[in-house]
């Protein structure tokens, strides 16, 4: 009976001691994403990386923050850095679809990567496009309550030509519904940078069809949440009052 008390007790104390782990870097990663300061980024993932994670849960968080920091690359045209950590990433996420490991979050992760492929070369557009697609339906068919899988879905139908079943409408309805899922727990949402990075990109979206009145309360909404977000405090809000002045 003593043993086993002991055990349970050093369990706690290793669970207690991953949670909060988690929440340190968690806290890290948001406050680069905040201060624009992706060298941060890069060092965190970079240290994860390092401690080889064997925890499933703690793998799934490092692709989390490689998504983000390939998307930064790709966006900067930071082309053999974006594929560098998309090939950790991916190897990541194998890791993780061999223990059959969260299947929804594993599709929506691949249709993501598959999508980040055509922004390194716009010609495999026709075939990875498909890729993603398909990888993005089966993440909803999974889990309808994914609103990550929602994420990468409202990107497809953004970005798709409307030619081949594209919608920037319907891209939008599928941020919202993603957003919606994620402000039903409002707790979950302190320290959550995925919640600010779909909140700009729907503010993005509202600009690029031109509702700027529905963009400019996007980003009005985000200052008020995190007023030292420096992406929308000094580039995407002034840029957007900019628009609307004309």
């Amino acid at each position: 009976m003593e043993r086993t008390k002991h055990r349970i007790i050093i369990l706690l104390f290793l669970l207690t001691g991953f949670v909060a782990a988690n929440a340190s870097v968690r806290s890290e990663i948001y406050k680069a994403y905040i201060i624009n300061r992706m060298d941060a980024w890069k060092t965190i993932i970079d240290r994860l990386e390092s401690g080889k994670p064997q925890n499933s849960e703690e793998i799934l968080e490092l692709v989390n923050y490689q998504y983000g920091y390939i998307g930064y690359c790709i966006g900067f045209k930071k082309r053999e850095e974006a594929k560098k950590y998309l090939e950790l990433a991916e190897r990541n996420i194998e890791i993780l679809q061999k223990r059959n490991y969260k299947p929804s979050d594993i599709h929506s992760y691949k249709s993501a990567f598959y999508g980040f492929k055509i922004g390194l070369n716009k010609l495999t557009a026709p075939l990875n496009g498909m890729r993603s697609l398909d990888h993005g339906k089966t993440a909803l068919e999974l889990d309808k309550e994914n609103y990550f899988a929602y994420i990468q879905y409202g990107n497809i139908q953004f970005y798709m030509p409307a030619a081949f079943g594209g919608s920037k409408k319907e891209g939008i309805e599928y941020f919202m519904k993603a957003r919606q899922m994620l402000e039903r727990n409002p707790s979950d949402l302190t320290d959550n940078w995925n919640y600010l990075s779909l909140l700009v990109i729907i503010g993005q979206s509202y600009t690029y069809i031109n509702d700027l009145s529905s963009a400019k309360a996007v980003y009005e909404n985000i200052l008020n949440l995190e007023p030292d977000f420096l992406y929308v405090k000094e580039e995407l809000y002034p840029d957007l009052l900019k628009k609307i002045e004309k």
